[in-house]
């Protein structure tokens, strides 16, 4: 794999497979629990699951699921991927973000990146993302980056001994393209 096709630069943020070296700013914004209330991270989140978590992103098939350490000024300020289903041409999206960066508007730069990225390079036919009901921040960059609300699954998971309901959203490829023109 040569590292640079994978690269991908918005405004503010270099979106690039993640390195070893990642862990410790990794480490640095995911051991704050309040980063992880609404994601499947382990909490308490020690050391060894940030280097757990740089080993996987680095296994990974990237023809599967691409995932990107999001990179502001030389430090990894969080990560963004797409699980392609090759079979039915979709891709899930999800993000996280330090919270030092909640609000910035860096998850919708570096989530349209990979939105654009995912139909214009993978062809996809829809890119969907969802989320625990109660995380309303995450909500709304699925709003913003143009996706359309397609239902709450409820009681359709369990997060941290608690059944939580999951809100989806998506987008069809066609609506990217007249959004695009």
């Amino acid at each position: 794999m040569k590292t640079r096709e994978f690269e991908i630069r918005t405004g503010r943020l270099l979106l690039r497979p993640h390195r070893r070296e990642d862990v410790d700013d990794i480490f640095e914004f995911a051991r704050d629990p309040e980063w992880g209330r609404y994601l499947t991270a382990p909490l308490p989140y020690l050391r060894e699951h940030a280097v757990e978590f740089v080993e996987d992103r680095i296994r990974m098939s990237w023809d599967l699921w691409p995932v990107w350490a999001m990179v502001l000024d030389g430090k990894v300020v969080g990560g963004v991927g797409i699980e392609i289903d090759v079979e039915y041409a979709t891709g899930a999206l999800g993000y996280s973000l330090a919270k030092e960066h909640w609000g910035s508007g860096l998850v919708v730069e570096a989530a349209r990146a990979v939105v654009d990225w995912a139909f214009r390079e993978r062809g996809l036919a829809k890119v969907y993302a969802y989320a625990d009901a109660r995380n309303a921040q995450s909500l709304r960059v699925m709003e913003k980056l143009g996706m359309t609300r397609e239902g709450v699954l409820r009681s359709h998971r369990v997060l941290r001994e608690e059944r939580i309901d999951e809100v989806y959203y998506g987008l069809l490829r066609e609506e990217w393209e007249r959004n695009e023109g």
